[in-house]
């Protein structure tokens, strides 16, 4: 039976699944095609640059092996990568690589479209009629690490988190979307890494923003023309922080405009980091191929605070306001508090407030 690049590649797929674990298999192997065969070089197609160079640094060997067993000791593995459709492009382009294992081929410019980048690009956060591309992180440097404390409800995002500030676009939490309830410190988190990131890398360019500005200021470059230059802004930037993604429901124009955004910057290996009060999967009315693109990297949910960590809470906003309180007070409100980190903060504001106004204990 003549073998055909499907066959091939769904036999190496066979070996491949045996050798991996499942999630790893179904991000990084699933979404590959076969293409073509000629001789003993199988052509596949992936989905991004970022795809094809996390294949070449984590799984060459085992592709490697795979190949061989199906095409013999000479054969050699080609990637096709199928960019998405950016602006102006009427036809998605395809850049032609070689696996790590043969020689290089010349390949395609990947970043062409954006080379010409115009010196008047119009920065939203600027106050019109000053020019400055400087552009300010919009973080907030209250939001730490060092006072978001860990416990069993947010240790996952907490510590991928921790991850992605250590190497921005450098592991496979891209997208990193952290998601939970109101109060419970999505926000706060997105902040740490942010501010944890600048302190690392002071020459990286981080910005965080909600998606309800991001909307506003897509539909005001709409109103100006100036679409391109919106787009072009937020390529240039490293870390992307969107605060509230489930705002984009409902909004064509953005989801479409942010979908180029966030392809562009993934494939550049930037980093893109998301809160949303729900998971991708809960989300309604946000458009399939950009919620195919949120399961990309990691979803990781902030639960409600446990007892311990109710505790832990309490002391540090005591221990930081400078105020001594009794620990069967303490105890009382993580007891009887229960729903979320901002009603905790809350409470103890509170009860300080009507003993510093009442004069009493």
């Amino acid at each position: 039976m003549s073998k055909t690049a499907q066959s091939v590649w769904e036999n190496c797929l066979l070996f491949i699944k045996d050798n991996i674990q499942e999630q790893a298999f179904k991000t990084w192997f699933e979404p590959i095609k076969s293409v073509e065969l000629t001789d003993n070089a199988l052509y596949i197609q992936v989905p991004s640059k970022f795809f094809y160079e996390w294949l070449e640094e984590h799984y060459v060997k085992l592709l490697k092996v795979a190949l061989t067993k199906e095409l013999g000791k000479n054969a050699k593995l080609l990637y096709k990568i199928k960019m998405e459709n950016t602006y102006g492009n009427k036809q998605p382009f395809t850049e032609q690589l070689p696996s790590a294992h043969r020689s290089p081929i010349k390949s395609q410019d990947v970043d062409a479209p954006f080379k010409n980048l115009n010196p008047e690009l119009k920065n939203p956060f600027v106050i019109p009629g000053i020019r400055n591309l400087k552009i300010e992180s919009q973080l907030n440097p209250n939001y730490s690490f060092d006072n978001f404390l860990e416990g069993d409800s947010n240790r996952l995002a907490r510590s991928a988190g921790m991850a992605v500030a250590n190497k921005p676009g450098g592991t496979s939490f891209n997208p990193l979307l952290i998601f939970g309830g109101v109060g419970l410190g999505k926000t706060h988190l997105a902040h740490a890494i942010g501010v944890e990131i600048k302190d690392k890398y002071p020459e990286k360019t981080v910005l965080y923003i909600s998606a309800e500005v991001f909307t506003q200021q897509y539909i005001d470059s709409v109103k100006k023309n100036n679409r391109n230059d919106f787009i072009h802004f937020y390529q240039l930037i490293d870390v992307l922080i969107i605060d509230d993604v489930q705002f984009l429901s409902g909004k064509t124009g953005t989801q479409d405009v942010f979908f180029h955004i966030f392809n562009y910057l993934h494939q550049n290996g930037k980093q893109v980091i998301l809160t949303s009060d729900k998971a991708p999967v809960d989300m309604q009315d946000i458009e399939q191929r950009l919620l195919s693109r949120f399961k990309w990297g990691l979803s990781a949910e902030l639960h409600q605070p446990d007892y311990e960590t109710r505790i832990s809470i309490l002391k540090n906003i005591l221990y930081r306001d400078g105020v001594e309180m009794p620990d069967e007070i303490i105890e009382y409100v993580a007891r009887n508090i229960k729903s979320n980190v901002r009603e905790l903060e809350g409470a103890i504001i509170s009860l300080i407030a009507q003993s510093s106004f009442n004069k009493k204990k």
